[in-house]
């Protein structure tokens, strides 16, 4: 009898917790704001000159996901195409958020090259030593933004992790960046 109490419970707050799970939808958000433009071979950083952070917050409260599994997940930066989401559109598939990755062109390096994967640690994780290899104006919107998804599968439960996606900017070659020293005398 207790065995069958105790099979009961635990099948019972196991599928509790993935409802819970697909009840409340998650996302992925750049914390921090991009500069409107980047150069190629500098590390990507934000408008303040810090990494720029990333977090995994609860779609409907926004707060940050700071304990659980969920809260060290392993994510992934991508660059997108700078229309992608153009006309503020905030829901997306799966499906059209890979459509919109962009690679490198053929022939020449990766596209951005760095640490890839940002593991997230109490919610929280800082984009590092990543770079971007090639300017953006050989696509049609002479703009990228920057991506982030997650990983691995949530095999536990189906949980719905939505993508981040960060404001466009324009990369240019480094060489084209203004290096300007002023005398203070």
């Amino acid at each position: 009898m207790t065995f069958v109490m105790f099979m009961t419970t635990s099948y019972s707050s196991s599928f509790n917790l993935c409802d819970s799970f697909k009840a409340r939808d998650w996302q992925l958000h750049f914390d921090d704001r991009l500069p409107s433009t980047l150069f190629t071979c500098n590390n990507i950083e934000s408008v303040d000159n810090k990494p720029v952070k990333i977090v995994i917050i609860d779609a409907s409260s926004k707060k940050i996901m700071a304990s659980g599994p969920l809260s060290s997940i392993k994510v992934e930066i991508v660059v997108l195409d700078g229309d992608f989401g153009d006309h503020d559109l905030e829901d997306w598939t799966e499906e059209e958020f890979n459509a919109n990755i962009v690679r490198e062109r053929e022939g020449k390096r990766p596209l951005v090259t760095g640490e890839l994967v940002v593991p997230l640690r109490d919610g929280v994780g800082y984009i590092l030593n990543i770079s971007f290899t090639d300017n953006s104006s050989w696509i049609r919107s002479r703009q990228f933004r920057l991506g982030a998804r997650i990983v691995q599968n949530i095999s536990s439960c189906k949980a719905r992790i939505r993508e981040a996606r960060s404001e466009a900017f324009v990369v240019k070659d480094h060489r084209g960046e203004c290096k300007c020293f002023f005398d203070s005398a």
